[in-house]
């Protein structure tokens, strides 16, 4: 009994993906243009399709797992659930509208026409706000259409906005954010949802080490309580004596996104020596 997960077949999302599953301990026998592997040390197997294609095989159950965009689930994937956001491939579905257009609301769409490559999202968008819009379902460069007279505006995915740029576009609207999550077939059964436990176990691990920092730091005794009222470690900091007389040794984990604040709070109060490691794993 294996375990079937579907990812990219190739891009940014492909190598994302399957960077967390190695981080995972999971080693992937794969070579050049092959559409499925299997793991030599995890009962898994793995299938490389292409993006859009993804949700039905999990609606199907032909595959239990995916390694997916919330845009594409939420486009396709009705009735399947997320397991877990994974923190990469982060983008943004937004409405764009040529430069030297005026715009003051989603109220500004009414009548108009929408290219887009996600009509069910615009759809539901739409009909939300109460609007009545023209979609020109368009697979492909959708950012040309309004310069060839094709659309008013475009609905699409946007990462840094560049592409926007080039086209002489700008964003106005966004509809929803994505990043990749691991997506689960409503057909997996109990025996690879144990397996799918082991997995996120392994995936959760890997998410939190990457949050996380280990910091380890030296302090005068006399200021001790102190920068142990800052630290926001996991439980209670380490604390081991020093041989100069005085002064302790603290190890402590920080979260990524406070990093810096707790850093400058931890030098003020008088630490020392601050040394920080990244953190391969991290297993609560």
């Amino acid at each position: 009994m294996k375990l079937r997960i579907a990812i990219q077949k190739s891009g940014r999302l492909n190598e994302d993906s399957l960077d967390i599953l190695k981080n995972c301990g999971v080693s992937i026998d794969n070579g050049k243009d092959q559409l499925k592997a299997s793991a030599r040390n995890f009962p898994m197997e793995v299938f490389y399709l292409r993006n859009g294609d993804i949700p039905q095989y999990l609606k199907d159950g032909v595959v239990d797992i995916a390694i997916i965009g919330e845009n594409v689930l939420f486009e396709k994937g009705e009735g399947i659930t997320v397991a877990e956001k994974l923190g990469f491939s982060k983008c943004k579905v937004s409405m764009a509208i040529p430069k030297g257009k005026q715009y003051t609301s989603f109220k500004d769409f009414e009548g108009k026409r929408i290219a887009t490559s996600y009509p069910n999202t615009v759809n539901k968008f739409l009909e939300q706000n109460g609007i009545n819009a023209d979609i020109h379902l368009i697979n492909g460069s959708v950012e040309i259409a309004p310069n060839i007279g094709l659309a008013d505006a475009i609905c699409d995915i946007v990462s840094s906005g560049s592409t926007l740029f080039k086209n002489n576009l700008k964003e106005v609207e966004v509809l929803l954010k994505s990043e990749a999550v691991l997506a689960v077939s409503p057909k997996i059964d109990n025996e690879r949802k144990v397996i799918l436990d082991k997995l996120l176990f392994r995936i959760q691990s890997v998410l939190k080490a990457r949050q996380s920092k280990y910091v380890l730091m030296n302090v005068p005794n006399n200021s001790l309580d102190t920068i142990l009222n800052i630290l926001p470690g996991m439980r209670s900091p380490t604390v081991l004596p020093l041989a100069e007389e005085g002064w302790s040794s603290v190890h402590t984990v920080i979260n990524k996104d406070t990093f810096w604040e707790v850093i400058d709070e931890l030098k003020q109060a008088g630490a020392e020596g601050i040394l920080v490691c990244p953190i391969e794993k991290m297993v609560l």
